[in-house]
């Protein structure tokens, strides 16, 4: 596909020169990129390995074990997210997730995980996945059944080890990664409070990662079964008990991304509607020539619009504005919330108004509007639904915080 995304919202204040630089060399770089996608399990495996051979993996882990930048860049992940999801929704899973899975491991790992696992996810050498969904336990997290018990009657070497048996579902990358972010509950009785969180290869004795789950959107994604699996204490994230504080703390980091990934989606839908209706032959003029044509991709631009502003506040607020005290978790938690909300809703509609744009073209298997009308779907519900982004935002209305 030779096309290239536009790039004019980085001159927006929210970024930095340094953003502009990553976004433009992106734009450049993916119009030359050509990946077999028919197969979506292999098609993520060649773009894990793509994109960490040519260094944009960087973004995902910190500076001290092999990443881009000191701390995690919520504006870079942003940019790269947006600009991916415009090109393959395949390419931008795969970074996506090598962030997701690894980013328990940058907030909680101990030197000696950091050290084991991020570099690889750097270099594209390891596949990494976050394992929080259970088939009882989606946006309820402290209905969590699998569970982790001490193996050991004492600590050996200052830890006990663990062994844990139940079930994750929804889990991307499954069946392809080297590694599992598994959340875990240490005690039954506290809830999201006796949540523990774990690094678990893949090969461990009595995971079972083969079922495949079939979606509408294809992408690696698979049923986890924990039969008597043992694992160190020392692969531990952070201490016992503080599991769901981790969970919450590595999608607070990528939730303004999945909103950039709907923006990349919208981007390339209204590009396509434009690119349909200048074309299209209709009573002596073009598609684009009918003043309805005209004002319904003027609706589409600004929709696309008002989820940016939303998405890059939210990057900056985290980079910048948390960071400096400027603005408080809350602030963020709420930004980074309507963000996700109002991106992913709006392109939803981009995207069927795109489509129905192009008629019966539209809905005809193998166009890229039809593919995007699939893509889409997922990213109102993953990593906190739509109804859940609008309760923490209600609860921000009567707290002040909005």
């Amino acid at each position: 596909m030779n096309l290239r995304a536009s790039t004019k919202h980085l001159s927006l204040p929210f970024f930095e020169a340094q953003h502009k630089e990553i976004g433009n060399c992106l734009a450049d770089w993916l119009p030359k990129q050509n990946i077999d996608e028919s197969d979506d399990r292999a098609a993520c495996k060649a773009w894990v390995k793509l994109l960490g051979a040519n260094q944009w993996l960087r973004y995902c882990v910190p500076a001290a074990h092999g990443g881009a930048f000191e701390k995690i860049d919520s504006r870079s992940l942003v940019i790269l997210r947006e600009n991916l999801a415009f090109h393959s929704a395949l390419a931008d899973f795969a970074f996506a997730m090598q962030g997701l899975g690894s980013g328990s491991i940058s907030l909680a790992g101990s030197p000696e995980l950091q050290k084991n696992y991020l570099p690889q996810v750097a270099r594209g050498e390891k596949i990494a996945a976050f394992a929080l969904s259970e088939p009882d336990a989606g946006s309820d997290v402290a209905a969590m059944n699998t569970v982790a018990v001490h193996a050991d009657s004492a600590p050996v070497s200052g830890h006990f080890s663990y062994e844990i048996n139940g079930k994750k579902t929804w889990i991307s990358n499954g069946g392809i990664a080297d590694f599992y972010c598994v959340f875990a509950k240490t005690d039954m009785q506290m809830g999201s409070r006796g949540i523990s969180a774990f690094v678990m290869d893949a090969n461990t004795k009595g995971l079972d990662d083969s079922e495949h789950i079939d979606v509408i959107a294809p992408h690696p994604l698979a049923l986890l079964k924990f039969d008597a699996c043992k694992v160190p204490g020392s692969q531990m994230l952070g201490e016992e008990n503080a599991g769901f504080k981790l969970a919450m703390a590595t999608l607070d980091i990528f939730r303004p991304s999945v909103a950039a990934a709907a923006l990349g989606f919208a981007r390339r839908a209204l590009h396509e509607a434009r690119e349909y209706a200048q074309g299209r032959k209709m009573f002596g003029k073009t598609l684009a020539d009918q003043q309805i044509t005209q004002a319904k991709l003027g609706e589409m631009a600004a929709l696309i619009d008002a989820g940016a502003v939303l998405t890059y506040r939210a990057a900056w607020m985290r980079d910048v504005a948390l960071a400096s005290g400027e603005a408080s978790r809350e602030d963020y938690t709420a930004a980074a919330a309507m963000a996700k909300m109002v991106a992913t809703e709006n392109a939803n509609k981009v995207i069927d108004m795109a489509l129905q744009m192009h008629g019966g073209m539209g809905v005809k298997v193998g166009t890229h509007i039809e593919a995007l009308y699939r893509d889409i779907r997922a990213l109102r519900i993953y990593e906190g639904a739509t109804e859940v982004q609008q309760l923490i935002l209600g609860k921000s209305v009567l707290t002040g915080v909005i």
